[in-house]
């Protein structure tokens, strides 16, 4: 059996520090440090990308929200040199994210934390990536997961883009 690709990514903090567990152990951790300050946690799983000539680099994150007390993020990043068209990017960035929730999501429940999985694709059929709005839709929603795209899916749009931009 194929391991899945979230343990196969390497995780860092946005201070640049690497997270050297694996990442469920890391996650836990977390989720354990901020329920004993008193925080009220969910967690936003979201994917971006961007293209500069013939590099795509994606990033995927996974943002702890305090609740009424700001937040931090794990961050993945790659890049490849694969030609996707732009529905496929959008579905792509989708999937990458649906399977960090998938993989975390029984943690989660363990410890009664929200999640919701946020799409970089705009609701407004002017733009190129609604093309794959639907698809994304149905693909988060069909998992189970709270979907949220643009203006609304702040994990992809800001915390990932940061990432790749």
């Amino acid at each position: 059996m194929n391991e899945p690709l979230s343990s196969k990514m390497k995780w860092r903090r946005f201070n640049g520090e690497f997270v050297d567990q694996n990442i469920l152990t890391e996650v836990e951790s977390l989720i354990k440090r901020e329920t004993a300050s008193g925080h009220k946690l969910k967690v936003c799983i979201g994917t971006d990308s961007q293209v500069t000539g013939d590099v795509t680099e994606i990033a995927t994150v996974i943002v702890f929200v305090r609740e009424k007390r700001g937040g931090f993020m794990l961050i993945s990043s790659e890049k490849t040199k694969y030609k996707y068209s732009i529905k496929e990017r959008m579905l792509y960035e989708v999937s990458k994210s649906i399977e960090i929730a998938y993989n975390l999501c029984e943690l989660l429940d363990k410890y009664n934390v929200d999640l919701e999985v946020h799409a970089d694709i705009n609701t407004n059929p002017q733009f190129k990536s609604n093309s794959a709005l639907s698809e994304a839709m149905g693909y988060i929603l069909s998992m189970g997961f709270v979907f949220k795209a643009k203006p609304d899916a702040f994990a992809s749009s800001y915390c990932a883009n940061k990432i790749v931009h």
